[in-house]
């Protein structure tokens, strides 16, 4: 038999969640916030954070669409943890033209599997144009580096891409970015 207070709990909850799963539809389509990263192993999808970081998550998109990240390597790869680039000198000492951006740390967010945040000096406000993929769980991270986006699509890829070696994760034969684009360019 069921119980009455069964039935109204089901009935009050049906519209929340058609709330909730037409929220993730928009987010899902949001386009202009979807970016492809295709490298060897494959296409990798990010969706960037504008909610969380939304200069961080426009430097993304306008160095995309440049063709700028097109062709630099994952020049710091360190099993368990990252794999990172956005550097065309491919050696992690070097950004974009454009001017470093502030920090946009957040406590409503983690660093977790697939997580893509900012790469940076000591100097908080100094991203640019590297950012990092998490290749495990980095919670330490929190409120401490820019999150941009999430790895939303191949995650298999990115778990392919070439490891590095020593504390450095220096990389001798690195994984490339064949192409990066916004999806909507």
């Amino acid at each position: 038999m069921i119980k009455r207070r069964h039935v109204i709990q089901a009935a009050a909850a049906a519209p929340l969640s058609g709330v909730i799963m037409s929220q993730n539809a928009d987010a899902a389509t949001d386009l202009s916030n979807t970016v492809y990263m295709d490298i060897d192993p494959g296409r990798v999808t990010i969706t960037l954070r504008p909610d969380l970081a939304p200069q961080a998550a426009e430097r993304i998109r306008v160095l995309s669409n440049q063709g700028f990240y097109d062709g630099c390597e994952f020049f710091r790869v360190i099993a368990g943890f990252v794999a990172q680039t956005g550097d065309r000198s491919n050696t992690g000492t070097q950004g974009s033209d454009l001017p470093n951006l502030p920090s946009e740390f957040t406590d409503n967010a983690s660093f977790l599997t697939g997580t893509v945040g900012m790469a940076r000096t000591n100097d908080p406000n100094s991203a640019n144009s590297q950012f990092y993929i998490c290749l495990a769980p980095a919670t330490f991270l929190d409120g401490k580096y820019t999150i941009v986006g999430q790895v939303t699509a191949g995650m298999d890829a990115v778990q392919k891409i070439h490891l590095g070696s020593g504390a450095s994760g220096s990389v001798k034969d690195p994984t490339k970015i064949v192409k990066m684009r916004v999806a909507t360019n």
